[in-house]
């Protein structure tokens, strides 16, 4: 029964409490053993309620109400391995069973359906249970063509954002969505919460005539939304022409982070492998396109960076010194087994997050930038540091050498339009 302790405490065991010779002292030791097994019936309860997932995807309310929205479909599902049921069951394998719709095509976006490649081109492959050809999105061709749409009238997108906008995902999406309104098709969302929560909004905003597929919108580097919630942003503001139909998840706050939802976490690229990662990403994950190592190729990327040219002691020493909100940056020396500096002997920083409240990535990011532009003005080659950046007068700042406080300053203005702008397309408390 929940709110018991797992046992009784025996009252007799010197092991648990000593023998007293005196009734006062007997009476004494039985209070600390109720108070005791109050205690671990409390720490019983507190630990079965944190275990009990509290959030359910669009996807699962969707299960629950028998598939009403999409009855009568034929459906070309946008999806890859985070499209999981609560029970952690496949979305294919649930839409292949159901008798009021037709599964007719599928389709995966970057990493493939298994989620576990990481290249440049990634060819179509068979789903083995349902025997449907997967059209690869990250292949030929990045945005669903006639042909693979061949008998579909609804597409449903069911992948597992993280919240940053040069994660690709969401931009696989608006290229779905521009299909569908080419070809007068259904789009269907199932929503998920963002993992590094819906409440905060960092970073520069995209310069209008620099979208590609790795910024997609003028939005912020941390955009502190949905993927429903960005559907309806991209269908009115890029005049898509369709009106996504959206299934909103149920019980997530905004201000939840994903270890507060309940639901388990599946990494959602191979470089993607906990909260803390998904955390530091959108800062640490701007300095990918120059010559630093992020850590792929460890078991730990986007918390360390480094370069073999690197001063590991003086570039932590220096990092620590402008007191960046949330983190400690520790001397740590690394070898990667793939990507940038394979096999070579990197010095740099692991980024430890001190407090998560506090947590500031993109000052943490632009704090990394600015010490190597100080440090290793010849060695650092920030030439593409604009690629994921997206905006000319903040890359302008740190190519200057400005200190981080003076660039945040520069996207102030431009971050509080767009929060002024997304305020109208949010769909959670």
């Amino acid at each position: 029964m929940v709110g018991s302790p797992p046992h009784d405490l025996p009252r007799n065991n010197p092991c648990i409490l000593p023998a007293f010779r005196n009734s006062d002292a007997m009476h004494r030791s039985q209070g600390i053993a109720i108070h005791l097994r109050a205690a671990l019936a409390a720490a019983f309860t507190v630990s079965l309620a944190i275990a009990q997932p509290s959030a359910l995807c669009g996807i699962d309310v969707l299960v629950r109400t028998r598939f009403e929205l999409v009855e009568g479909a034929k459906i070309g599902l946008i999806t890859n391995h985070t499209g999981l049921t609560l029970e952690g069951e496949s979305i294919v394998d649930v839409f292949a069973r159901q008798k009021n719709l037709t599964l007719v095509a599928l389709f995966s976006p970057e990493h493939g359906f298994a989620g576990t490649l990481d290249q440049a081109k990634i060819a179509d492959s068979m789903h083995q249970g349902t025997g449907l050809k997967i059209h690869s999105l990250y292949g030929k061709t990045r945005k669903p063509t006639k042909e693979m749409l061949e008998g579909v009238d609804t597409i449903v997108f069911d992948i597992q954002d993280i919240g940053c906008r040069f994660y690709t995902y969401v931009s696989t999406m608006k290229l779905a969505m521009e299909a569908a309104a080419e070809h007068g098709l259904r789009f269907v969302v199932l929503d998920r919460p963002n993992p590094i929560g819906g409440t905060r909004v960092l970073g520069p905003v995209l310069d209008a005539g620099t979208e590609s597929f790795v910024g997609y919108h003028t939005i912020a580097v941390q955009h502190g939304m949905t993927v429903g919630e960005l559907a309806n942003m991209l269908a009115k503001e890029r005049k898509i022409g369709i009106v996504p139909q959206v299934v909103r998840v149920e019980q997530w706050k905004r201000a939840q982070l994903w270890d507060e939802t309940g639901l388990r976490w599946v990494n959602p690229s191979p470089n993607m492998r906990n909260l803390n990662q998904a955390l530091l990403y959108p800062g640490v994950g701007l300095l990918e396109t120059t010559n630093v190592s992020v850590g792929r190729g460890t078991d730990t990327p986007f918390e360390i960076l480094g370069a073999p040219w690197i001063d590991a002691r003086a570039f932590a020493a220096t990092l620590n010194e402008q007191r960046v909100p949330g983190v400690r940056f520790v001397p740590v020396s690394f070898r990667p087994t793939s990507s940038k500096y394979r096999d070579e002997l990197c010095q740099g920083v692991q980024i430890l997050i001190t407090d998560r409240a506090k947590l500031a990535p993109l000052r943490a990011g632009m704090t990394l930038a600015w010490a190597l532009r100080a440090l290793h003005r010849t060695d650092w080659k920030p030439d593409r540091y604009g690629r994921l950046l997206c905006d000319g007068a903040v890359l302008k700042a740190v190519l200057d050498g400005k200190t981080p406080s003076q660039i945040e300053r520069l996207w102030r203005n431009e971050l509080a339009e767009f929060e002024r702008r997304r305020a109208g397309f949010l769909l959670y408390d």
